[in-house]
């Protein structure tokens, strides 16, 4: 299914070498295929998948026009010209998603040629990226942990100067005859904490941890120039970097105002202003499916799938989990369409029984993969339960550090009024 999504269309003209003109449509690109198609006649002329192109190029026809060359296997050149919004912008999207998937594994290369992958196949793959999602999810969830555990240290550290503040006071209360108040002014050494320390544990406080990174071709106000770069999710905030691996702009996490999900492989990040323009960069990318469950995640309310994402959903009557599910389902892998429709009372009768249980055969092969996955599955939920119980206690901890710092953070300070 994931061959049939429509990463972005663009008008364009197509030299048709055997009338010698061109002929003006629309180029589409999936992540595995290019086609093009008449405006007038709404025919295909050109349909190929991205594994048998041998090089892209940018050209002039005739001099002139400026064009997009495409040579495949068989060594026949496709000409694109008069491209919307502009040359640059489809040569660098269509390079990226061929680079992609050149880069990945041998058997994505060949998969829209390649025979249909089996049913053990397919739910191998669909629960290696469950699996993929779930060690994101629970390395999130770790870090945040820590910082937990970052924040009950320095409530700690406050509750200890704290301590050496009410001393202070008490001497300040003290009569001046009072003969034991000398050494109330004394601070053990201790307590003192060294500069040194103090900047090194912030230094180890603050250290980002990297959740996902992926190649991303990146637009800024206009669509009409991109750039190529890398795109960065971190637990704290979205990294955007160009090529040379030089940072464009930095997202903190509480700057994000809005996400916005155009299609499984593009997606916008918005930071809205007053009085001056907002902040906003759009991505594109093969890899985008891996990184908008984590999204999902982190920008739960700030995030949004508009029609052209929500169009690969199952049904239209079906709930916004389950539409969000099917959508990077189709975008991570193949799917079988009919593991999710229920076939019909007559075709049930009309098939052979051993047909029907030939075709739900799952070898052992898959299955012992299968099994070992689902293990690992089992072990990561059971990590993220204990984590979550061991967050909930330190939260409660927290809370009741919180209200008994406060409360002597008042009484110091009522103290604090009566000598002045």
């Amino acid at each position: 299914m994931s061959r049939d999504i429509c990463v972005h269309t663009w008008p364009c003209s197509y030299y048709l070498e055997l009338e010698k003109r061109w002929i003006p449509g629309k180029l589409s690109l999936t992540p595995l295929s290019l086609k093009f198609m008449t405006d007038k006649t709404g025919e295909i002329l050109v349909n190929f998948p991205l594994s048998s192109i041998i090089e892209i190029k940018k050209e002039a026809s005739h001099f002139i026009f400026s064009s997009v060359t495409i040579l495949e296997k068989d060594h026949v050149k496709h000409w694109f010209s008069s491209l919307q919004p502009s040359r640059n912008v489809v040569f660098s999207i269509i390079e990226h998603f061929w680079r992609e998937l050149l880069l990945s594994q041998p058997g994505a290369a060949v998969e829209g040629s390649s025979s249909p992958a089996t049913k053990g196949k397919e739910l191998t793959c669909l629960m290696a990226c469950s699996q993929k999602r779930l060690e994101d999810t629970t390395r999130v969830l770790h870090h945040q942990g820590e910082q937990l555990d970052s924040v009950a240290r320095g409530l700690d550290k406050m509750e200890s100067d704290l301590g050496v503040a009410d001393r202070l006071l008490t001497e300040l209360e003290s009569p001046s005859w009072w003969p034991f108040s000398s050494r109330l002014w004394k601070v053990p050494s201790e307590t003192k904490p060294s500069a040194g320390a103090s900047v090194a544990s912030s230094k180890a406080f603050g250290k980002e941890g990297i959740v996902i990174r992926i190649p991303a071709v990146i637009s800024q106000r206009t669509e009409s120039r991109v750039k190529p770069g890398k795109f960065t999710v971190l637990v704290s905030g979205l990294e955007i970097h160009d090529s040379d691996s030089l940072l464009m702009h930095r997202f903190e996490r509480e700057d994000v105002d809005d996400i916005k999900v155009h299609t499984p492989y593009e997606v916008s990040i918005r930071q809205r202003f007053i009085g001056k323009p907002d902040i906003a960069y759009r991505l594109i990318s093969a890899k985008m499916p891996e990184v908008i469950p984590i999204l999902e995640v982190q920008f739960s309310k700030k995030i949004e799938l508009l029609e052209d994402a929500w169009m690969f959903g199952s049904t239209a009557t079906a709930s916004p989990a389950e539409k969000g599910y099917s959508v990077w389902l189709a975008a991570s892998g193949p799917t079988d369409h009919a593991l999710h429709s229920e076939p019909s009372s007559g075709s049930q009768e009309g098939r052979p029984l051993q047909l029907q249980t030939s075709e739900l055969l799952i070898s052992d092969g898959d299955a012992q993969e299968l099994r070992q996955i689902l293990k690992k599955l089992k072990d990561l939920a059971l990590d993220a339960e204990t984590e979550l119980e061991r967050q909930d206690e330190a939260l409660d901890d927290l809370t009741a550090a919180v209200d008994r710092t406060t409360l002597t953070i008042d009484k110091h300070n009522r103290r604090m009024k009566k000598l002045t």
